[in-house]
């Protein structure tokens, strides 16, 4: 069963439903906090508003809402399938943003991110991508709103699914390998460690750097207050949808890199909790290679690794860690969004982390019962909502977001059918070495 909704007229807000407001940005240099001029070298005037608005609900453009009317409302399932498979009193929803024209979640802030530039006069866009999942979707939104598109591809991505770099470029985007010798940071990394794997730290260094002419803005795919509003039009239908069966979740679950895609499903949850209104339990899952809630610390540090960015207040591993080249690309990166991690700080979610082989046994599990082959990020979440099922002895309603399709990752899921995938643990002396460099 699948089920779908009006298409949402607002993005949500959360900041001003918070019991705190969240620290804010610094500069590196005076640790005053930013201002407008700050990131306008970087962003258009109307994503800066956005950024620090105290408004809840931000109207959707009709432009925007024209190209999300090409995937969106996404289906809400049922997986009635796995739950037999579970034998579990559980019922499980499934909110599947995999049909998107790119096939994830990322499309939801790309158009807008896309369509403000282009207003502004804006003509080239530059952005980093891990998996590809992002890159893929900035992609798209430029080539709608006549856009040029540059992309910094994490190595360890750029060389694992190369059909997403092909997708990218069929929209008419430029890739390039990160660390790449094109950009001063990209040729300083390589001279240092030439097979580097790369990270989205690295390939966002070199995106902010190559933003630097007057026709060029940067574009962000996660962790920024202005992409996770985007989001939230996720959670906005899921709990339109629920509601139209009659359904309360006790527990939403979801996968989280940089946080857009976990915000994007709870933020409307987490508002309803904090309105009395609904109190389901929010559960975010991270990889245990690279599990910045569960093991990072909170503080201040740069949002690249190069320091380019300003100072960010979040749970951090540190600008400098590289995670190891897990196959869950859209989940390596050092930090978590700011604004996750001050609700993180404030107790209105958990964090758990999953290794990479449990996560790919779930994928399987989910492609044999339901047929959808998931992405290896939100095998994460799915991991997570088969364990609470299992443990279920009672009926509960699980809400988990199936961010993405693995079409193009089917490299990872051959390395985990035939035994050799592996997982990564993340030493405690290799974890302090990183924090030991916080600004």
């Amino acid at each position: 069963m699948e089920t779908t909704t009006s298409l949402p007229t607002h993005w949500y807000n959360i900041v001003p439903d918070l019991p705190a407001p969240p620290p804010p940005p610094l500069r590196p240099g005076t640790r005053e906090p930013v201002g407008p001029d700050d990131l306008a070298p970087l962003f258009p005037a109307e994503l800066i508003a956005q950024e620090v608005s105290a408004e809840s609900f931000l109207p959707i453009p009709e432009e925007v809402r024209e190209v999300y009317r090409l995937w969106r409302p996404t289906p809400l399932i049922r997986a009635r399938r796995l739950e037999k498979a579970l034998n579990t009193p559980a019922r499980i929803y499934v909110k599947y943003e995999g049909v998107s024209p790119v096939g994830s979640h990322k499309p939801n802030t790309a158009v807008p991110q896309a369509f403000y530039n282009a207003r502004q006069g804006i003509r080239r866009l530059t952005t980093e991508t891990g998996a590809g999942q992002w890159g893929s979707a900035l992609a798209f939104a430029c080539s709608q709103f006549d856009l040029d598109c540059e992309i910094w591809m994490v190595r360890a991505s750029y060389d694992q699914k190369p059909y997403r770099r092909s997708m990218m470029e069929l929209y008419g985007a430029r890739v390039h390998a990160s660390p790449s010798p094109r950009t001063t940071f990209g040729a300083k990394a390589l001279a240092e460690t030439p097979d580097s794997p790369g990270s989205l730290g690295m390939a966002i260094s070199e995106a902010v750097e190559a933003a630097a002419p007057e026709d060029t803005h940067y574009a962000l795919g996660s962790v920024l207050n202005h992409v996770l509003l985007h989001q939230t039009i996720i959670g906005e239908e899921a709990l339109e949808q629920l509601t139209a069966l009659g359904e309360t979740p006790d527990l939403v679950v979801g996968c989280t890199g940089g946080g857009s895609n976990f915000a994007g499903l709870t933020f409307p949850f987490l508002r309803e909790s904090l309105q009395d209104r609904m109190h389901p339990r929010i559960l975010a899952v991270e990889p245990a290679a690279c599990p910045s809630l569960t093991r990072g610390r909170y503080a201040y540090d740069f949002g690249d690794t190069a320091g380019l960015t300003p100072l960010l207040k979040m749970h951090t591993l540190g600008h400098g860690f590289i995670p190891d080249p897990i196959h869950a690309g859209g989940l390596r990166y050092h930090g978590m969004a700011p604004l996750l991690s001050h609700l993180y700080e404030q107790d209105l979610f958990q964090a758990i982390a999953k290794p990479q082989r449990e996560c790919f046994e779930a994928g399987v599990l989910f492609a044999r019962t339901e047929g959808i082959v998931p992405a290896p990020e939100p095998t994460h979440a799915l991991a997570a909502t088969i364990e609470e099922a299992r443990r279920a002895t009672e009926p509960k309603v699980i809400l988990t977001a199936l961010c993405g399709h693995g079409h193009l990752d089917m490299a990872a899921y051959d390395r985990y059918l035939s035994g050799e995938m592996t997982d990564h643990a993340l030493p405690e002396d290799r974890l302090a070495a990183a924090l030991s460099h916080l600004p």
